[in-house]
């Protein structure tokens, strides 16, 4: 993501004759004025206007100007106003006032919060509609993430706005390193981001936001503030939690001050309140296919603490454990295995992740408890893999679930 120049230029030589100018026109007849400007914007940029329209859009690039150099607190050159004022009526054709890039410059300005380089609240406002758009058209998940930095007005209290802005800098920079290419994050309020992920649904966006909260620990930690700031957040998913924004929004703002609630009490810890705001995030035994029919969580079994072991069926229901690795659902795609040496038999994959994978097959009796695979998944070569069984559970249409882990 784009990050804001520290440095400023000087103005340039011919700024000071654009002034120059600015200072005579206003001294001038409103007649005379108009006649000259109508004459200036023919010469110069090749538009034909009339005098009233001359007026006007002199006026509006010196609005426009004005405005700029309040939110950016630096002068900005005239000619790239008026640039970008004709560019906007669609009458300018040959912008020979500038060069692009100054005026990719302005535009990526006006986008952009000056402190952090993430998107503005305006830009946030202007994709969440797009995206919004997009998820509906091709009936895909949409992630609304708000989140806030916690005790961070106690930093600045303490420590100074320096070092508070030390600390929404890192907060950025965390969400660049863990964010992908497809995915946005805006700075829309003093401490608080907002973030739209596209095709992601409600347990990737828990499994992001909790790394984000741990990475940012990590890079706080180098500031040795003797208060911990962290970072709380809350989630709506399109379209099960609403397909508005406005519905996502409310949601996700309710979410968040629940969660900044619960994380900082001692009596609820921030996973739990992630499961109370999405019951189908459930950490059971590497699988979610079967909901876990009691409450109560059971002791880990003896057959299931080896990595070898197979984890019986009736023990698997009621037995929690927090997952190690982050799972990608390929549920949907064209992702399969085929078994190593038997060509004609397949198992559509279901998951995937850094330790090991989950396949779906029908007679799990004459599998072994290790295993040759060749997997295929989409955007990746071919890739034979050497597999351990680990759990077995049942799934839809007389199959079964196995959860594997790759062995090196």
């Amino acid at each position: 993501m784009p990050q804001p120049s520290e440095s400023q230029v000087p103005p340039q030589a011919d700024d000071s004759l654009w002034d120059l100018l600015v200072e005579i026109l206003d001294n001038t007849d409103e007649s005379a004025r108009a006649a000259f400007l109508q004459q200036f914007f023919k010469s110069i940029a090749r538009v034909d206007l009339s005098q009233p329209q001359s007026l006007e859009y002199w006026k509006q690039a010196l609005d426009r100007r004005r405005e700029l150099r309040e939110l950016l607190g630096k002068p900005v050159a005239l000619k790239t106003v008026i640039v970008q004022v004709l560019a906007s009526t669609a009458l300018l054709r040959v912008p020979i006032l500038m060069e692009y890039d100054e005026l990719k410059k302005l535009q990526l300005s006006a986008a952009t919060d000056a402190l952090t380089g993430l998107y503005n609240r305006r830009l946030f406002e202007e994709y969440c509609e797009k995206e919004f758009n997009r998820a509906e058209r091709y009936s895909q998940h949409l992630a609304l993430v708000l989140l806030d930095l916690h005790r961070l007005k106690e930093v600045n209290d303490r420590y100074g706005h320096l070092q508070g802005d030390k600390v929404l800098q890192l907060a950025a920079a965390t969400l660049r390193k863990n964010l992908r290419a497809s995915d946005f994050a805006f700075r829309i309020g003093g401490d608080e981001f907002a973030l739209l992920l596209p095709q992601t649904d409600t347990e990737q966006s828990t499994t992001l936001c909790d790394r984000l909260r741990t990475h940012f620990e990590g890079e706080t930690a180098s500031l040795k503030l003797e208060v911990p700031v962290s970072i709380d957040y809350g989630i709506a998913v399109q379209p099960q939690d609403g397909k508005t924004k406005d519905a996502l929004l409310n949601l996700a703002d309710k979410r968040l001050y629940e969660h900044k609630a619960a994380s900082h009490s001692h009596r609820t810890s921030p996973r739990n309140t992630a499961n109370e705001h999405a019951p189908e995030v459930k950490r059971v035994t590497e699988a979610t296919a079967r909901p876990v029919e009691r409450e109560e969580t059971a002791p880990a079994p003896k057959t299931a603490q080896r990595p070898g072991d197979v984890l019986p069926i009736s023990e698997a229901k009621t037995y929690r454990q927090q997952r190690k690795w982050e799972r990608v659902s390929l549920a949907g795609t064209r992702a399969y295995a085929v078994f190593s040496g038997e060509e004609e038999k397949t198992a559509p994959v279901i998951d995937l992740c850094t330790g090991g994978l989950s396949i779906s097959v029908k007679d799990t009796e004459e599998l072994p408890a290790s295993f040759f695979v060749v997997l295929h998944v989409p955007i990746l070569p071919p890739l034979r893999v050497n597999l351990r069984k680990i759990y077995v559970l049942p799934a839809e249409e007389g199959r079964s679930r196995v959860g594997c882990a790759f062995v090196s």
